[in-house]
């Protein structure tokens, strides 16, 4: 991957190979592939967002697109944290860009992935969630409470 600035709106990068954040422009979703990014992840439901089709420019760009709509708490389930890592695990080492609206959802998923999917203790996977873009408390807390009692 090449360093070249990403403007996404708050961006994190926990790890080299993915980007979380906000809503990609087209010019930021072009700056991701030249940066070497080969899947994007949206998990904005449909009619959500409709600036543009972002499956459509993903695919012009040459990139992987994946959409695992979680249009808000009901949405954040065990069935979507292994949406999410079957993406993960399927793009193996190659940087992948996932977003939501602000990143909050983005954090949201990832800890419940790293909680349901990878055993990481409440803790450990909000920590995960954290870094990944879950700043809203009430949020937080409501990922807290799926991750202590999954069913």
């Amino acid at each position: 991957m090449t360093e070249m600035p990403i403007d996404l709106p708050n961006a994190c990068q926990p790890e080299a190979n993915l980007l979380t954040g906000g809503q990609p422009s087209r010019a930021c979703l072009k700056a991701a592939r030249d940066a070497g990014y080969h899947t994007v992840v949206n998990l904005r439901p449909p009619g959500e967002f409709e600036d543009f089709d972002e499956a459509q420019a993903v695919h012009e760009l040459g990139m992987s697109y994946a959409c695992i709509p979680i249009a808000g708490p009901p949405d954040l389930t065990p069935a979507a944290a292994e949406a999410l890592d079957e993406v993960m695990n399927k793009a193996g080492d190659r940087p992948v860009l996932v977003h939501c609206a602000s990143g909050n959802r983005v954090g949201a998923l990832f800890a419940l992935r790293a909680g349901f999917k990878q055993g990481m203790s409440v803790d450990d996977a909000l920590a995960c969630g954290d870094s990944r873009g879950l700043t809203a408390p009430a949020l937080r807390e409501m990922v807290r409470a799926k991750l202590r009692s999954p069913g």
